[in-house]
């Protein structure tokens, strides 16, 4: 009987770290897969010169997630510091790179409202030094722990920045009534890939960098993203045409109102 329970035990057990590594490895390898698709169909379908900022951050996204961090991830494993090092810190630059595309996407938005336009690139210009100088503030208190308090606290001001930057962009492209389809579903992505971490980072921080916080972010993490891409490849892949025709109409009336502006 008892060699039966251990038996029995043992394949319950390698269930279990199977269904782990699914949830760890399945959202990740499925995001690299539409990664690879976006790009290939940015380009493939001549988009790529309208959705410039889209595409360098895929580019972006596809080398830290596709080279960096599977890198380390395949040479020490999910669990070691080493990839928690690399996760974070690449973590920061992609929201950074994300923080410079909801720019570009504030900037398609007011096509029309030049005036606006100048007021909310200041806005975010401001925004941003407040962010980096409120994350300062922690670093100058704990100067001695970078990564555990700095760059945790960067990127949870930066993620919150993100969401709130986000909800505010599609509140605005509705009171624009803008008939850019495209735009608004990637502003939704956009706002799928900041709502979960945005929520887990926060509870890191209130559980002082405890295991299941930073094992929820990085399960969270993935997923949201791939939320993002889906929503994503919609937009540029299975968006009717009619929305594209829109989407192009917008892209030729910043052509020709860019001579006047000269």
């Amino acid at each position: 009987m008892s060699n039966a329970g251990e038996a029995s035990g043992r394949a319950a057990g390698s269930a279990s770290l199977m269904e782990q590594r699914l949830a760890t490895y399945g959202p990740y390898v499925a995001s690299l897969f539409l990664q690879g698709a976006l790009v290939f169909s940015l380009v493939y379908r001549r988009l790529w010169k309208r959705l410039r900022a889209v595409l360098s951050y895929l580019t972006a996204l596809l080398l830290i997630d596709g080279a960096a961090r599977s890198f380390v991830l395949y040479k020490y494993g999910f669990s070691s510091r080493e990839y928690a090092y690399v996760f974070w810190i690449t973590d920061v630059l992609l929201t950074l790179a994300a923080f410079l595309l909801l720019c570009s996407f504030f900037r398609r938005a007011c096509l029309h409202e030049e005036k606006m336009w100048r007021f909310l690139r200041l806005a975010l210009a401001i925004v941003f030094i407040l962010v980096l100088g409120i994350s300062s503030v922690s670093l100058a208190q704990n100067y001695s722990s970078l990564f555990g308090i700095f760059i945790v606290e960067f990127q949870q001001n930066l993620y919150f920045t993100c969401l709130v930057l986000t909800t505010l962009l599609f509140l605005l492209i509705q009171r624009l009534q803008s008939a850019d389809d495209e735009l608004t579903l990637l502003v939704v992505g956009m706002g799928i890939q900041f709502a979960g971490p945005t929520a887990s980072l926060a509870l890191l921080n209130l559980a002082r960098g405890q295991e299941f916080a930073r094992s929820l972010v990085a399960y969270l993490g993935p997923l949201c993203t791939l939320g993002m891409l889906l929503t994503w490849f919609y937009a540029v892949a299975l968006l009717p045409e009619a929305a594209r025709i829109r989407a192009r109409a917008g892209e030729v009336a910043e052509m020709a109102a860019a001579p006047r502006q000269a």
